[in-house]
C-alpha cells in the first residue's frame, strides 16, 4: 500500500483517512479547483479528444486505496456521461440538419408527398420577428409542451397529460426543427465564424459542459423544469444553425446565455402565461385567508442538478438563494423582458451594457426595466431571507423527518404541530389550496383516517431536496393494494421548528429527484 499524494501538487495527504470523493485526493479546496480548471484547459473539447480522455481515465484505474479507487470512477463516469450527452446534441443537430435539407429543397427534387406538406406547413410566415447578431432564429421551442395546446396559465387549461412528461425524454422534432431560419444580421456583415467548420459531434462537444447552467438558466424564466429541458435543447438547435454568424468576439458562455434567454422569451411570448388568484371550490374550507397566487406551470427543480461547487466556485451561494420556491413563484409575476433584466443582472451579474447587448435594448432601458423589477420581487418575497443560502441545520431535518413519521402514523395531532397558524399549502397545477392550520387539518383529517370514506391509504416517504429547500416523496399503498407507489412530492418552506409553507407537485418528476416511483410494501 503506497502513500497517498495528492493529485495536484503531489504532497503528501495527511488526516485524510475516512473521507471519500474529491476531498480525499486533494490537498485543499485550492488544489481542487486548481484541478478543475487544468481539466477545463486540457484539449478534451473535442470529441476525440473526450474519447482519449476516458481511454487514459480507464488506465489510471487502481484499486487500492479504496478512496483514490473510487474518486477515479467517479471521474470516469463523469466523463462518460458528458460523452453521452454529446452523442445527444449531436444526434439532434444531425437530424435538425437532415430535416432542414428536406425542407429547403427546390421544387424539381423528389420530395415525398408528406414531407411536401410538412414544409409548406411550416414555413416562416413574412411577419416573422427578427433576430438579433449572433442569435439563431426566433422559432418554436422543441418539445411536446410547445406543440400542444396553448397555456394561458388561467388554470384548469393545463392538464396532467401536458406536463406528465418524463424529464429525460428527448424532444422529438417539431416545427422549430423544420423552420427555416431568417438571416441575421450577423450572417450577412462578416465572414464565417471560428465554430463554422465543425461537424455535429464537435460542435455538440462545445457547448454540452453548459448545459447544465443554462438548464438552470431556463428554468429562472420559465419556472418549469419540463419547459426548461426542452428550451435548452432548443437553444442549443439555434446555436447550431447560427453557428456561422457567431463570430468569436463574445465567449462561447456569452452567446449561448444570449441565445437562451431569446429562446426563454419566445417562449413566454407564445405561452403568454400570466398568474391568476386560486378560486374557492364548491363544498371546501379554504380558510379565511386571502386565496394565494396560482401558477400552474411551476415545477420543483431537484437540487442534484445545480450547478456544484466545481462547476461553478462562484456561483453556488446566489444560484442556492434565487432557486427558492418562493423566488421563482415572486418572478412568474414579472412581464417576460422585466424578468429577463432581472435574471441578467442580479442573478447572472451581468452588466448593464451586457444585458442591453443580449436584448436588443438600450442601457437605459436596462436600468428602467430594473427599477421596475425589483420593487415588485421585494413586495411579492417573504421577510425572512438571511437563511436562504445556507444549509438545512439539524432542526430542521428534524420537522422534515416529524413530517414524513406523523404521515405514516396517520398521527393528524403529530401533524397540526408542525404547522405555523398561517400555513398554506397549494398543489401546482391542481386547484386545490389551503391557508391556515385549521383549514388544512380539515382536509388532512379526512384522508388520514381510515374510517372515512375518503381514507386515501397508508403513507411512506423518502426525503429529498428541491430548489435547495427540504422535501419529501410521498407514497401511498391504497386499500386492498400491496405496493406504494408515488403520489406527492411535498417541498418544505421551514422557519423555526414550524412548517409556513408546502408545496406539493404531482409525482412525474420522482425520477428527477432520484426517487423510485414504487417501494415495497415489507420496506
Amino acid at each position: 500500500m503506497t502513500d497517498a499524494v495528492c493529485r495536484s501538487c503531489a504532497k503528501p495527504l495527511a488526516g485524510r483517512a475516512g473521507r471519500t470523493g474529491r476531498s480525499s485526493v486533494y490537498c485543499s479546496a485550492a488544489c481542487r479547483q486548481k484541478a478543475y480548471r487544468e481539466r477545463q484547459a486540457a484539449p478534451v473539447d473535442t470529441v476525440r479528444g473526450l474519447i482519449e480522455e476516458v481511454g487514459r481515465q480507464v488506465e489510471a484505474l487502481v484499486p487500492q486505496p479504496p478512496s483514490v479507487f473510487y474518486s477515479g470512477v467517479t471521474d470516469l463516469a463523469s466523463s462518460v456521461g458528458r460523452l453521452r450527452r454529446i452523442a445527444r446534441v449531436a444526434r439532434d443537430t444531425a437530424k435538425d440538419s437532415v430535416t432542414r435539407a428536406d425542407v429547403t429543397k427546390g421544387p424539381d427534387s423528389p420530395v415525398p408527398a408528406d414531407e411536401s406538406t410538412t414544409a409548406d406547413r411550416d414555413a416562416p410566415h413574412p411577419t416573422a420577428p427578427r433576430t438579433s447578431p449572433d442569435q439563431g432564429p426566433r422559432t418554436r421551442a422543441s418539445g411536446p409542451r410547445a406543440s400542444g395546446p396553448r397555456d394561458s396559465g388561467t388554470g384548469d387549461s393545463v392538464t396532467r397529460d401536458s406536463v406528465a412528461r418524463s424529464a429525460v425524454t428527448q424532444p422529438s422534432v417539431t416545427r422549430a426543427s423544420v423552420t427555416q431560419p431568417s438571416v441575421t444580421r450577423a450572417s450577412v456583415t462578416q465572414d464565417s465564424g471560428p465554430h463554422a467548420a465543425l461537424g455535429e459531434s464537435d460542435f455538440a462537444a462545445l457547448v454540452e459542459p453548459y448545459r447544465r447552467e443554462l438548464r438552470v438558466h431556463c428554468y429562472r424564466m420559465a419556472g418549469s423544469y419540463d419547459d426548461a429541458e426542452d428550451l435548452v435543447q432548443e437553444t442549443f438547435l439555434r446555436a447550431w444553425r447560427a453557428r456561422d454568424g457567431f463570430a468569436g468576439r463574445a465567449a462561447v458562455r456569452t452567446w449561448l446565455y444570449r441565445i437562451a434567454t431569446n429562446t426563454c422569451l419566445d417562449f413566454q411570448r407564445r405561452t403568454a402565461r400570466r398568474p391568476q388568484r386560486y378560486e374557492p371550490l364548491p363544498g371546501m374550507n379554504h380558510g379565511s385567508a386571502e386565496p394565494p397566487a396560482r401558477i400552474t406551470w411551476l415545477q420543483p427543480y431537484p437540487d442534484e442538478d445545480l450547478p456544484s461547487a466545481d462547476d461553478q466556485p462562484d456561483a453556488l451561494a446566489v444560484s442556492r438563494e434565487t432557486m427558492e420556491l418562493v423566488f421563482l413563484a415572486a418572478i412568474q409575476h414579472l412581464p417576460p423582458r422585466q424578468r429577463a433584466v432581472l435574471v441578467l443582472r442580479d442573478v447572472l451579474g451581468l452588466s448593464a451594457a451586457e444585458t442591453g447587448e443580449a436584448l436588443e435594448m438600450t442601457v437605459a432601458s436596462v436600468n428602467s426595466a430594473l427599477q421596475r423589477a425589483r420593487p415588485t420581487l421585494r413586495d411579492r418575497l417573504p421577510r425572512r431571507r438571511t437563511d436562504w443560502t445556507a444549509e438545512a441545520d439539524a432542526r430542521e431535518r428534524e420537522v422534515l423527518g416529524r413530517y414524513m413519521a406523523a404521515a405514516e402514523s396517520l398521527d393528524l395531532a403529530a401533524f397540526t404541530d408542525l404547522l405555523s397558524e398561517d400555513i398554506r399549502l397549494t398543489m401546482p397545477p391542481n386547484p386545490y389550496w389551503f391557508v391556515g392550520r385549521a383549514a388544512l387539518t380539515e382536509f388532512l383529517g379526512i384522508s388520514l383516517d381510515p374510517a372515512s370514506p375518503l381514507f386515501l391509504g397508508h403513507w411512506r416517504h423518502l426525503p429529498a431536496r428541491a430548489n435547495g429547500q427540504l422535501a419529501a416523496g410521498g407514497y401511498v399503498r391504497r386499500p386492498g393494494t400491496t405496493v406504494f407507489r408515488a403520489q406527492v412530492l411535498d417541498v418544505l418552506r421551514i422557519e423555526g421548528d414550524r412548517i409556513v409553507e408546502i408545496t406539493s407537485f404531482e409525482p412525474h418528476l420522482f425520477p428527477a429527484f432520484g426517487l423510485p416511483l414504487r417501494l415495497p410494501a415489507d420496506r
